[in-house]
């Protein structure tokens, strides 16, 4: 892996509440710098010691002449608004558990003051020019629309329907053309790499149409809504365009002696409709600076609800308060929550991360929870911690050197099928694999291959059947040793499996970890963490309780949570 890794999220709209999309986007980043840090042997949870090797940011975007309206109606000054709004999110978003090593606003003067630092770089280089724009206006999105799009769009928003506004004013230019030949070579040759495969090329087909220059800034004058914001450097008559604002927060963030290091970002994430300004515009403004380029964009897709496009009419948005439902929804006996956790998981495995929408859908949180989480690794360990607890009280057994099992069993149709249970081999490969998968930002693979390693332990406890050996350890018919080994067998691949599910299920995994007595070692890279049997492995005498069980089974029956 490379020595250091920086994850971001977008900056989100100080004027939105969170919702499902702001949520999946910083859970992504989350669970990448959390497997970052564990595959460096850093604490997971991050923190000062660590953020010089692995850095996520998230934050909010706050220059925005919305926010100065919305803000009078509520009787408030735009920067308390923005800071009301944004502290939600940061709330929020330490609800959900998310690792941030630094939330950024593009209200703080550490940010406006880069800000001004790089456009005034820009203007002396020549990349910046006066002019005067007429055209296509997204009030909404406070977005310029090119008049290709605004005819495509019959001159409509594209994301809420209203009517484009026609402006003609004067703005300072980049000079975005300029760079078309090397924009096109850059992502062609995925020297940028855009990812998925499909973003790539809408990317690339779009740019082949042809460049224009970019306005970055717009007028001041008497409205209050047009005062808010960073003012060009130079001429006061004009604010910095909020999305060339926003898009250098990535690099003002980081762009001290202290953070420096971790520069440029190894991926950035956000949804597709914010692809153009992060894969073009943002690019060349950093090559024309001389600043070394992302070197992943990741723009995932979006969320339907049970098979229905999200809308306001529709009243079926998934908003906080439906995320935080599914965290406390206690479809089973003992009353029991099936926590942050499984949310954490339906999203990572489940969500729109390829080129296509994803369904959250109830029946399918209902089946995922059971199959991957209450039947899979919370079964899993359970099972293994009461053996254990049952044949050895409590004590995990010495696996006497042997880490291999081959089992013959017999078949119904008739004939015998042989397996060889090889344990080093398998773990080895599930962490390999995994890691190659986050490299590529693939988390639902990288997870899915710990899933496929509880499934193998299952498989092994139906092949080996512990409990029926033990009944012959107990007739004196069988050896109390290889009991032992089958049961060490399970429980290291258990806890292998643990650890790669664990930036994914952090809260149930440190409870596992506690009840075996296997939490990782600090300082120690997963590579070494994860050897089978190895230096950190379980230890044949230690203890292990039996514990909670980790996910109790979902009722399909139980009233979704309200």
């Amino acid at each position: 892996m490379p020595q250091s890794f920086y994850v971001t999220t977008p900056i989100y709209y100080v004027n939105d509440r969170p919702h499902i999309g702001h949520c999946y986007t910083t859970l992504l980043a989350d669970y990448l710098a959390r497997f970052h840090r564990l595959a460096r042997g850093l604490p997971m949870t991050g923190g000062p010691g660590t953020a010089s090797q692995v850095f996520m940011l998230t934050g909010t975007d706050e220059h925005a002449e919305k926010v100065v309206t919305t803000a009078a109606t509520h009787g408030l000054s735009p920067i308390a608004w923005a800071d009301q709004n944004s502290a939600a999110f940061q709330a929020v978003f330490t609800e959900l558990g998310f690792t941030f090593d630094d939330f950024i606003r593009t209200t703080q003067d550490r940010h406006k003051t880069k800000v001004s630092e790089y456009l005034t770089k820009l203007f002396q280089k020549g990349d910046i020019a006066r002019g005067e724009f007429e055209g296509w206006y997204d009030v909404n999105e406070e977005a310029y629309v090119t008049e290709t799009k605004a005819k495509e769009q019959n001159y409509l928003s594209a994301v809420t329907g209203k009517p484009l506004v026609r402006r003609k004013e004067p703005n300072y230019y980049f000079k975005l053309s300029q760079y078309q030949s090397w924009l096109e070579q850059l992502i062609t040759s995925d020297t940028l790499r855009i990812k998925p495969e499909a973003r790539k090329n809408e990317v690339l087909g779009r740019l082949r149409e042809g460049l224009l220059d970019v306005p970055i800034t717009r007028p001041v004058t008497d409205d209050p809504a047009t005062q808010f914001g960073i003012r060009m450097p130079g001429d006061d008559g004009h604010r910095i365009y909020v999305w060339i604002d926003a898009l250098f927060n990535y690099l003002t963030a980081v762009d001290t002696p202290e953070r420096r290091q971790v520069w440029p970002p190894s991926v950035q994430l956000m949804g597709k409709e914010i692809l153009w300004f992060h894969a073009i515009v943002w690019p060349a403004m950093l090559y024309a600076l001389g600043e070394p380029l992302p070197k992943l964009i990741y723009a995932h897709s979006h969320y339907t609800r049970d098979g229905k496009k999200m809308s306001k009419a529709l009243g079926n948005f998934i908003s906080l308060e439906v995320l935080r439902a599914y965290t406390e929804w206690a479809p089973n006996k003992s009353n029991l929550p099936v926590t942050v956790d499984a949310l954490r998981w339906y999203l990572l495995t489940q969500g729109p991360l390829s080129a296509t929408d994803a369904d959250f859908s109830h029946a399918k949180f209902v089946e995922v929870y059971n199959a991957d989480l209450a039947n899979g690794i919370g079964n899993c360990a359970s099972r293994v911690g009461n053996m254990i607890d049952k044949y050895f009280g409590g004590k995990v057994p010495d696996h006497m050197g042997t880490l291999t099992h081959e089992v013959t069993e017999p078949v119904a149709a008739g004939g015998e099928v042989h397996h060889v249970f090889d344990w080093p081999a398998f773990t080895a490969n599930a962490v390999r694999d995994s890691i190659a998968a986050v490299e590529e930002c693939d988390i639902a693979r990288a997870l899915g291959h710990a899933v496929d390693l509880v499934r193998q332990v299952d498989i092994y406890i139906n092949a080996t059947r512990p409990f029926s050996i033990a009944k012959l350890v107990d007739k004196g018919e069988a050896s109390k040793e290889g009991l032992g080994q089958i049961l060490y067998h399970c429980a290291e691949a258990v806890r292998i499996a643990g650890l790669l599910m664990a930036p994914a299920l952090p809260a149930k995994m440190g409870t596992l970890w506690k009840t075996w007595n296997c939490e990782p070692a600090a300082g120690v890279p997963l590579s070494e963490l994860a050897a089978f049997a190895g230096p950190h492995g379980l230890k044949p005498g230690q203890d292990v309780v039996k514990g909670e069980i980790l996910f109790m089974r979902a009722d399909s029956a139980a009233a979704p949570p309200a």
